[in-house]
């Protein structure tokens, strides 16, 4: 029993902890208080559940910091991506997933390995002793929020993610909206025309602004506060920054030609991306909202080619919580004040699928080294994983700690790199090469 590794949660972070740990040759006992006790945004029991977006974004791995992190779980024999390679959906140069099939492909993965059980209670306190990885997610319950909050003596944090709709396909008028992927990006036929798009002139996209201003929107919970992180702002919080913004954001409509009228260029284009392997459900691209559904179905619509909808999901905000990680954890994701513990996952103020699991990658090797009595090397800071994991550990300035995405932005820089938008492309292939080369290193090093 005491060579046991507990982990507290059963999403992406948690799953990938478990397999890492299982992988290793320790006994795994994953707690998942789901379905027994549910949540507002969990609609299953499965394991690794994706409750926003299908998408684990860039699969690029030579220009883009999340592309770079793929490529490094998938070094690292990991689950989660192996699954999603596994259930993937035309996306452009996106990383895209069947949802259902690829939480279920994970469940049953972690289910037939001998090493792994699970149990459905909830945990509600922090443990005394043995080995723990707490991967509780954003939708950490109140009962162990506090006893983290007692803990650490630090007033939790939390921001606001948000859901994006979801339309049914047979619904979408196909005389107004065209596949096309932006740019034409994608190696296949089927990857170059992985998204619809439904464009607007000015007038359509004026009155659009209009009645997203002047929707009504679903009331904050008493003591939540809107401090919404940057990366998941709803659409109209980024309407009130000024009429302009959707254009220069999910709604920008460049690298796209409607073959519907290929002369008259559109106003703002909205994206929908397909969302199971059927393609029977599309989701509408960083369109996630506060509005309440009446608002929701009324406003959509007004979109050209969505007038007829038919909505299997419309969208919403949930509070996710997270740890000032700077002050509380350390180098090892360790909680300062009880050791035995660690955190994974966007509970450490990470942002976004790939992100969390990438911690609880490195968690679960972590902590089955510990169970064995080694240790391992520290995991270099120019690596995608490393970098992730520094900054959230220290890296970060306590006092501002928000929730981060990698990006290149936290990788130490290469030398004799031009800077500048001029030498960028050289520079993020420079951050990949010497990431690529010191992540296998490291494998190697932890054996």
């Amino acid at each position: 029993m005491t060579d046991t590794l507990h982990i507290v949660g059963g999403g992406m972070a948690g799953s990938e902890a478990a397999w890492q740990a299982a992988s290793a040759g320790i006994d795994v006992v994953i707690h998942e208080m789901r379905p027994q006790t549910g949540t507002f945004a969990h609609k299953t029991g499965d394991l690794a559940e994706m409750v926003c977006s299908n998408s684990f974004r860039s699969d690029d791995d030579e220009q883009n910091a999340v592309g770079l992190l793929h490529w490094e779980m998938r070094a690292a024999g990991s689950l989660i991506m192996d699954m999603a390679d596994t259930h993937r959906l035309p996306a452009g140069g996106a990383l895209a997933v069947d949802r259902e099939a690829f939480s279920q492909g994970v469940t049953e993965r972690l289910m037939r390995h001998p090493k792994i059980r699970r149990e459905g209670s909830e945990i509600t306190s922090l443990p005394e002793d043995g080995h723990w990885i707490f991967a509780t997610g954003p939708l950490t319950s109140d009962a162990l929020g506090q006893a983290i909050r007692a803990e650490t003596g630090a007033e939790a944090l939390a921001f606001f993610d948000a859901i994006a709709p979801i339309v049914h396909f047979d619904s979408i008028d196909l005389s107004k909206a065209w596949f096309q992927s932006r740019y034409d990006k994608g190696e296949t036929e089927e990857e170059r025309t992985a998204y619809l798009n439904c464009p607007m002139d000015r007038a359509q996209y004026e009155a659009f602004i209009d009645a997203l201003l002047a929707a009504e929107k679903a009331a904050f919970h008493e003591g939540e506060t809107a401090g919404y992180f940057d990366g998941c702002l709803p659409i109209e919080v980024m309407a009130e920054r000024g009429r302009e913004t959707l254009r220069h954001g999910p709604m920008k409509p460049v690298g796209l030609t409607n073959p519907h009228a290929p002369d008259i260029k559109a106003h703002a284009i909205v994206q929908l991306r397909r969302d199971n392997a059927l393609g029977t459900l599309y989701n509408i691209v960083g369109f996630q909202t506060k509005m309440k559904y009446g608002a929701q179905a009324d406003v959509f619509r007004m979109i050209p080619g969505l007038e007829n909808a038919r909505f299997a999901r419309l969208g919403g905000i949930h509070r996710n919580t997270f740890l000032n990680s700077p002050t509380l954890l350390d180098a090892e994701l360790r909680l300062r004040s009880k050791p035995h513990i660690r955190f994974a996952g966007q509970v450490t103020g990470v942002e976004g699928y790939v992100e969390s699991s990438a911690m609880g990658l490195l968690a679960g090797r972590l902590a089955a080294a510990a169970i064995k009595g080694r240790s391992l090397p520290a995991v270099p800071a120019t690596t995608a994983t490393g970098a992730l994991v520094t900054h959230i550990t220290g890296g970060a300035e306590a006092k501002t700690f928000q929730p981060m995405n990698v990006n290149f932005g936290l990788f130490p820089p290469v030398e004799g790199l031009k800077g500048g938008r001029r030498g960028r492309r050289d520079r993020y292939k420079g951050y990949t090469d010497r990431a690529k080369a010191d992540w296998t290193a490291w494998l190697g090093a932890e054996g």
